[in-house]
């Protein structure tokens, strides 16, 4: 019987022990709850305000933000236009440029043609009547030599005095 004696003494001491921790423990939760209901209200009084402003703020400017990205999206759809306009124009441009580089290089070609063929006719018909007026001179002058020769009665002159003699015409 003492041990049932002991025991329920343990039992009964241990039984207020965790009534006394639980009654601090209410207080304490009590207070902290208190605390944090204050906190609460204090916070909710001065965001409150803030966030009404930011609500004004916002139903003022959603439709300004509205316009502003509508405005943006027409300014984007015209310069897509103008730029498609900008790029017709410099392909019609550059093919009208290529087309008359080929057309100005038929022309320079064609001249370039023209002017060789000329210089060509102008050599045969320059320099050819001009080769056959030398050889009648060289055979008008080996002509003359030989006559002089024969009046002097010395012989013909060799082969390098005639080239010589040659040489000096043309120069």
């Amino acid at each position: 019987m003492n041990w049932m004696v002991v025991s329920s003494v343990i039992t009964a001491i241990a039984i207020v022990v965790q009534i006394a921790i639980l009654a601090a423990l209410f207080f304490e939760v009590r207070k902290t709850t208190a605390r944090v209901n204050q906190l609460t209200s204090d916070l909710q009084s001065r965001v409150g305000p803030i966030l009404t402003r930011v609500q004004i703020l916002l139903d003022d400017t959603q439709p300004k933000i509205s316009s502003m990205v509508s405005d943006a999206s027409h300014i984007v759809y015209l310069a897509r236009g103008q730029a498609q306009k900008v790029d017709r124009v410099f392909t019609d441009a550059a093919d009208r440029l290529r087309g008359q580089l080929v057309h100005l290089d038929r022309i320079l070609t064609g001249t370039l043609e023209t002017l060789e063929d000329t210089g060509a006719q102008f050599k045969r018909g320059f320099w050819r009547p001009v080769q056959k007026a030398s050889a009648l001179i060289q055979g008008i002058k080996v002509g003359i030599d030989l006559l002089r020769s024969r009046r002097a009665g010395r012989p013909a002159s060799s082969g390098d005095d005639r080239a010589e003699q040659e040489e000096e015409l043309f120069i």
